[in-house]
C-alpha cells in the first residue's frame, strides 16, 4: 500500500511540474496554449455586451457599392467626393481609412502617356497637358479633401516573420515619439523591418496615420489581440484605432505606463498601459491589447459607401460619429477569423478597438498572470494528491468542487475586475490528476474484475465488456428492438471434411480456423453470438449502438474470406484440406438482449432479419459465391461495390428480397473486374427483359472469361429453360429458395 501511494504521489508531482514549467514559459506546450485560447473564447462569447454601438459607423465598400460604383480601386475624385460629403453634409466627427493608397490614380498617368506620345512633340500641347494634369490630378483633389480635417490613413508594417519583410514603399506618418523619449528603448515591443504606406501627397495632407495589420495571430489563425504600438528604427508608431481616437481628441500625447519585469525579464522595464488624454488602455509587455469584441459582425452600424455618395445615407446615424471606411466585399480580402465569428470584417475589429478605448472596456491580462497560474497549479497539484486516498464518490465530489471554485474565482476576476486569469491549464491539470488516481485505483484494486473481463473478451469486444461492467444491473431478461446487422458463416462441406479427422485433430483445426476469424470480427467491433459447430454467428450494433454496423459487418465478411485464404499455406503444410467460407449478412430490426432462463443467459439476437441472414448463408452455395448480403445491408453500406445475384423469396418468408455479392471498396476494383461487372449487369438486364436468346449468349461470353463460375452457369441454364418454357406474363423475376 505504501508503495502504491508513493507511486501515485510521484506521478502527481511529475505531471504538476510539467504544467508549472509551461506556465513559467520554460517549456511551452502548444496544446495547453490552444486550450487556454479556447477557454478565453468561451468566456468572451458568454459575456459579450451585444447591441449596436452607434458611436462608430462603418462606411462599407460592399458588394453593392462595387456593383454601382465600379470595381476597386475607385477614382480618387470619387473618394474626394466621399470625404467631402461625410464632413460637409453628414457632419462626422472623425474619419479613418482602413485602406491603403500606395499608388497614384490611374487617370494621373494618362496625361503623362499623352505628353510622351506624338502629341507631346507640340510644345504648346505638351504645356497644356501639363497644366491639365496639375489641375485635374485626382490625387491632388483627394489630398485637398483630406487637408485640415481629422482624417487618418491606414498602412501596414512588416515584421521579420513575414515574407519580403524588408520591402518599403510609400511615406510613413510622423511617429508619436522616439522610443527613448517615452522610456521604451529597453522594452519588449514589436519591431518592424519594412512597411507599405500611402502616397506622400496623401499622407502629408491627412491628419495622421495608423497601421491596421497585426502580426499577433494565434496558432489557430484567430485574431484575439493586436499591438497599439510598433517600433521602427527606434521610433514609435500607433495603430489605426489609436490614431483615430487621438485625432478625435485633438492629438493628445501618448504616455507609457511602465512596470518592473518578471522572471527572466526582471531587469527590463515592462510596458503595462498607455495613457491618452483622460483614457488609460491596459496592454501586455508587447504593447498589445485584447480586442474588446462587442459581438458578431454587425455590432456597429454599416452604411454602404454607395448610399453616402448617392446622398441617401441617414444623417442622424452619421452626425457626430466616428466613421471608418473599409470593406466587407470578399474579393478585397479584408476578412479575418475572430473569436466571435469565423469570418469577420477587419474594419470592424478597428471599430471595436475605438469603442474599447472610449468605453475603457478592455480585458487585461496582467503582468502577474504567470505567477497566478503557477500558484493555481501548485494548489491543484496538492489537492490532486489527496484524490488517490479518497473513495471514488468522495474523489469525484472533491474534483467537482475544486473545478467549481476555479470557475467561480475566474468568473469573478473576468467580470468584476476585467482580468484574464488562466483557466484551462488548472482545469486540465485537475482533470488529469483525477483520471490518473481513479484509474490507478481501479487498476490496482480490480484484479478480479479484470480477470472476468479477459474471460468475456474471448467472445465480445472489450468496449462491450466495459459497458456491461459499467452498467452492471442495466442488463435484464427483457430485450429491445434495434436496427442491427447479423452475420452467419459456415464452412462448405464441413461434415464430409470432419469425418477425415480424429477428435484431437478436429479440435486443432477448429482453433486454427475460428481464432483468426473471431479476431477479425472483434477488430471490427462485432459481437460473437455463438459458435455452432464450424459456424459463427455474430452481430453489430449492440450492446453499443453503432451507426456503421452494416459497413463494419460487410468489411468483416470480406476480411474473413481473405483471412481464411491466408491460412492455406499452413493447412497445406499440415496436410489439411483447404476450407471455403459461406457467409450471409442481413440488416434489419431485430430483438437483442440477455435471453434464456434463470439457469443460463445468452446475449443474442432474434427475429425475422436474423432468420434471413441464416438463409442467405445457405444460398451462397447455390450461386457459387463466398458472401451473400441482402439489399438492406447493401443500402446501408453504399461504399462497397456489389454484384446483384438474384431476387429471391426464401423459405418461410413471403416478401422477396434482392441479394448481392460484395466485391470490395470501389477503389480496390481493377479495370478488368469493373468491365466484367458491367457485362454481367447488362446480361442480367437482358435476362429480366425476357430476351432469353440474347441473355444466353451474354452469359456464354461471361463463362468464357470465368469457366468455373456457378453464377454464370446458373443464369445460362435459366435462360435456356425460360426460352423452352417461358414464365407467365406477370412473372416478377423472383426465384424461390426452398432450402437453407
Amino acid at each position: 500500500m505504501v508503495v502504491h501511494s508513493a507511486v501515485r504521489l510521484l506521478f502527481s508531482a511529475a505531471i504538476t511540474a510539467v504544467f508549472v514549467l509551461h506556465a513559467g514559459g520554460w517549456w511551452p506546450l502548444p496544446l495547453l496554449r490552444q486550450l487556454e485560447n479556447i477557454a478565453y473564447d468561451a468566456r468572451l462569447n458568454l459575456t459579450l455586451p451585444g447591441g449596436v454601438d452607434s458611436r462608430v459607423v462603418i462606411i462599407d465598400i460592399d458588394e453593392r457599392s462595387l456593383r454601382e460604383e465600379g470595381q476597386w480601386p475607385w477614382s480618387r475624385n470619387r473618394l474626394a467626393e466621399l470625404v467631402n460629403l461625410l464632413f460637409e453634409r453628414y457632419r462626422i466627427a472623425a474619419l479613418g481609412f482602413d485602406i491603403l493608397f500606395a499608388e497614384p490614380d490611374s487617370a494621373h498617368g494618362v496625361f503623362g502617356m499623352l505628353a510622351r506620345g506624338p502629341l507631346g512633340e507640340d510644345v504648346r500641347l505638351r504645356v497644356e497637358l501639363e497644366r491639365l494634369r496639375a489641375e485635374l490630378d485626382p490625387d491632388r483633389r483627394f489630398a485637398a479633401a483630406l487637408r485640415d480635417r481629422p482624417v487618418v490613413l491606414g498602412y501596414f508594417f512588416n515584421t521579420r516573420a513575414t515574407p519580403n519583410a524588408e520591402v518599403q514603399f510609400g511615406q510613413l506618418p510622423a511617429p508619436i515619439a522616439a522610443a527613448h523619449e517615452l522610456g521604451a528603448s529597453d522594452t519588449v515591443l514589436i519591431d518592424a523591418v519594412g512597411y507599405g504606406a500611402n502616397l506622400a501627397l496623401l499622407q502629408d495632407s491627412a491628419h495622421g496615420g495608423g497601421f491596421f495589420n497585426s502580426p499577433l495571430v494565434d496558432q489557430d489563425g484567430i485574431f484575439r489581440r493586436t499591438p497599439l504600438l510598433i517600433r521602427y528604427r527606434e521610433q514609435l508608431y500607433e495603430q489605426l484605432a489609436l490614431a483615430v481616437v487621438r485625432a478625435l481628441l485633438g492629438n493628445p500625447p501618448v504616455a507609457l505606463i511602465m512596470g518592473a519585469g518578471y522572471g527572466a525579464d526582471a531587469r527590463n522595464r515592462r510596458l503595462e498601459a498607455l495613457r491618452i488624454g483622460g483614457f488609460t488602455v491596459p496592454t501586455d509587455e508587447l504593447g498589445a491589447v485584447l480586442v474588446p469584441y462587442r459581438g458578431p459582425q454587425g455590432s456597429f452600424p454599416y452604411v454602404s459607401a454607395h448610399e453616402v455618395l448617392a446622398g441617401r445615407a441617414d444623417p442622424r446615424l452619421l452626425e457626430g460619429a466616428i466613421a471608418l471606411v473599409g470593406t466587407t466585399a470578399a474579393g478585397l480580402l479584408d476578412l479575418r477569423a475572430a473569436p466571435v465569428q469565423s469570418v469577420y470584417a477587419g474594419v470592424e475589429m478597428n471599430a471595436n478597438l475605438i469603442a474599447g478605448i472610449l468605453s475603457q472596456s478592455f480585458k487585461n491580462q496582467p503582468a502577474f498572470a504567470a505567477g497566478l497560474e503557477i500558484f493555481q497549479l501548485t494548489l491543484v497539484g496538492l489537492l490532486g494528491a489527496l484524490l488517490g486516498f479518497l473513495a471514488p464518490t468522495q474523489a469525484l465530489l472533491l474534483a467537482v468542487a475544486a473545478g467549481g471554485a476555479l470557475l467561480g474565482v475566474n468568473g469573478y476576476l473576468w467580470q468584476a475586475q476585467a482580468l484574464v486569469a488562466p483557466l484551462a491549464t488548472p482545469l486540465t491539470l485537475l482533470f488529469i490528476l483525477y483520471v490518473l488516481h481513479t484509474s490507478y485505483n481501479f487498476l490496482v484494486g480490480s484484479r478480479r474484475e479484470r480477470r472476468i473481463t479477459r474471460l468475456f473478451g474471448q467472445y465480445i469486444p472489450r468496449e462491450i465488456v466495459e459497458e456491461m461492467s459499467r452498467r452492471g444491473e442495466g442488463y435484464s431478461l427483457e430485450g429491445e428492438s434495434r436496427r442491427m446487422t447479423v452475420l452467419f458463416s459456415d464452412i462448405a462441406d464441413f461434415t464430409a471434411l470432419s469425418e477425415r479427422f480424429d477428435p484431437r485433430q478436429l479440435t486443432r483445426l477448429m482453433q486454427c480456423y475460428l481464432t483468426p476469424l473471431t479476431r477479425i470480427i472483434h477488430e471490427r467491433r462485432g459481437t460473437i453470438d455463438k459458435y455452432i459447430g464450424d459456424a459463427i454467428m455474430a452481430f453489430w450494433g449492440a450492446p453499443l449502438a453503432d451507426s456503421d454496423h452494416a459497413r463494419r459487418a460487410v468489411g468483416a465478411a470480406l476480411a474473413m474470406v481473405r483471412g481464411l485464404r491466408a491460412l492455406d499455406d499452413e493447412f497445406r503444410a499440415r496436410s489439411w484440406p483447404l476450407l471455403r467460407l459461406r457467409i450471409g449478412v442481413n440488416t434489419g430490426v431485430m430483438s437483442v438482449g440477455n435471453m434464456g432462463s434463470e439457469f443460463r443467459m445468452s446475449y443474442t439476437v432474434l427475429g425475422d432479419a436474423v432468420n434471413l441472414a441464416s438463409r442467405l448463408e445457405g444460398a451462397a452455395r447455390q450461386y457459387g459465391v463466398a458472401i451473400v448480403i441482402s439489399e438492406y445491408t447493401r443500402d446501408a453500406a453504399p461504399e462497397y461495390v456489389c454484384r446483384e445475384l438474384d431476387r429471391v423469396r426464401v423459405k418461410g418468408r413471403t416478401q422477396p428480397v434482392a441479394i448481392f455479392e460484395p466485391l470490395g471498396p470501389a477503389e480496390e476494383l481493377d479495370a478488368e473486374r469493373r468491365a466484367e461487372l458491367a457485362d454481367y449487369e447488362e446480361a442480367l438486364r437482358v435476362f429480366r427483359q425476357r430476351q432469353w436468346p440474347q441473355a444466353a449468349e451474354s452469359f456464354d461470353r461471361l463463362l468464357e472469361r470465368q469457366p468455373d463460375s456457378r453464377l454464370y452457369a446458373l443464369y445460362r441454364e435459366r435462360a435456356a429453360a425460360m426460352q423452352a418454357a417461358p414464365p407467365p406474363v406477370d412473372w416478377d423475376g423472383v426465384f424461390d429458395l426452398l432450402s437453407k
